[in-house]
Formats: C-alpha cells, sequence, structure tokens
C-alpha cells in the first residue's frame, strides 16, 4: 500500500532504486537524496521500504517555486500516484507562480492539474549529474 510523506527524513539511499529512466546520465542516490533533502518541499510516494514515486518544489519561499522534478517508477505508473504528488505538492496556495519544465507531450497531464503553457527556456548538463558531493 502507497502511503505519501512530506519528511524527506524517512528516505534513505537505499529507498532509491531504478529512478531517471532515459537520463543521459543518472544523478547518484546520494545527489537524488541530497536534491530530497534540500527541497523546499517535498512529497515522496512509499511502497513499504521502497520510494515508488516523488515530486520536489525548489522556492523563493515566499511567491515563487519551481517543480524540477516528478518521478514515479515505471511498475508503479498510471496508478494515480504522480497526479497524487503532483496534487499535494501544488497544494499551496501562498504561491503566485508555480512553474515546470516538461516535454511537449506532456503539456495535457499538466493542464489537467490546472497548469497552463508557458514560454521558456533552459540548460541542462548531464555533465553535472555525477560530480562528487
Amino acid at each position: 500500500m502507497i502511503r505519501f510523506t512530506e519528511d524527506p527524513a524517512e528516505v534513505d539511499e537505499s529507498m532509491l532504486d531504478g529512478f531517471f529512466v532515459g537520463w543521459p546520465r543518472r544523478p547518484s542516490k546520494a545527489q537524488h537524496l541530497a536534491v530530497l533533502r534540500g527541497s523546499f518541499r517535498v512529497v515522496i510516494a512509499i511502497d513499504e521500504s521502497r520510494v515508488a514515486g516523488f515530486v520536489n518544489m525548489i522556492s523563493d519561499g515566499v511567491l515563487t517555486a519551481f517543480i524540477p522534478w516528478l518521478e514515479v517508477l515505471p511498475e508503479y505508473q498510471r496508478q494515480g500516484i504522480g497526479t497524487e504528488l503532483m496534487r499535494r505538492v501544488l497544494d499551496c496556495e501562498q504561491m503566485y507562480s508555480i512553474d515546470l519544465v516538461c516535454d511537449e507531450p506532456l503539456l495535457p497531464y499538466y493542464a489537467r492539474l490546472g497548469m497552463t503553457p508557458i514560454p521558456g527556456a533552459g540548460m541542462r548538463r548531464a555533465s553535472a549529474l555525477r560530480l562528487p558531493m
């Protein structure tokens, strides 16, 4: 049974197997855990002793926030876990803007959650994913 928590202290590296499918270079488990613990908000879906999915938010803590990662392990997808993770992380009415960047085919998914397409730009450096912590 899946339970949801906003406390990253409940997670350790051994619980973070199988994420970042299709990435050119996966973050290390230590980097992954550091991101969860360093985020403004995080919601984690846990199935017994394994993380099934997570979403994290970074923010100025006042009006703006950004969601860099929403991940659900492939074997847990299409069960509503990602939608519940997003519903919970978006539940912060004080934020004027909550943005994320996604590939175009995912826009309808985020639209169902009340988000609208906006123009943007970004840079991704795969080489940064394996730097020592």
